[in-house]
């Protein structure tokens, strides 16, 4: 396996911390960092091929908005970090897309920040790092 770190990203100020604590965390092992930022797509819907055609469509163009807003300036104002950094970009479930990106990437842990929700749905359906917590095939930090 290589020394790398999947970092959970999605531009919020409390995921900003994360990647300082990531980046200084990859200094200290000699790691790279790979920043991960999850679309969230739900497979589950039934629609006509104009439909499906037109979703498709609009799958690209979020892609390439999410390249170019989010993840692109992150990697531009980390040049000077000293780690080597990389991107993943995907559509799925936020936890299980973590894991697959973990598992391709070969690396050997995942940051991630606690969002602090405490709402009704975060108790219902739980919080991307608790369910990483719980699923994660390497070993999950997770920022306050």
């Amino acid at each position: 396996m290589s020394n790398k770190i999947v970092v959970g990203y999605d531009s919020s100020d409390s995921t900003k911390a994360t990647l300082d604590f990531a980046i200084g965390l990859a200094k200290s092992q000699g790691a790279a960092i790979v920043v991960a930022h999850v679309l969230e797509w739900s497979p589950y819907s039934f629609l006509t091929p104009d439909e499906l055609e037109e979703r498709h469509k609009r799958r690209g163009e979020e892609l390439e908005r999410a390249e170019t807003a989010i993840l692109a300036p992150i990697v531009k104002s980390l040049e000077k970090s000293g780690v080597k950094v990389t991107t993943a970009l995907k559509y799925g479930g936020i936890a299980d897309t973590l894991c697959d990106i973990v598992k391709a990437e070969g690396a050997t842990q995942i940051v991630v920040g606690r969002t602090g929700s405490s709402g009704l749905s975060s108790r219902i359906f739980g919080s991307v790092a608790g369910t990483l917590a719980q699923i994660s095939p390497v070993p999950v930090t997770i920022v306050p």
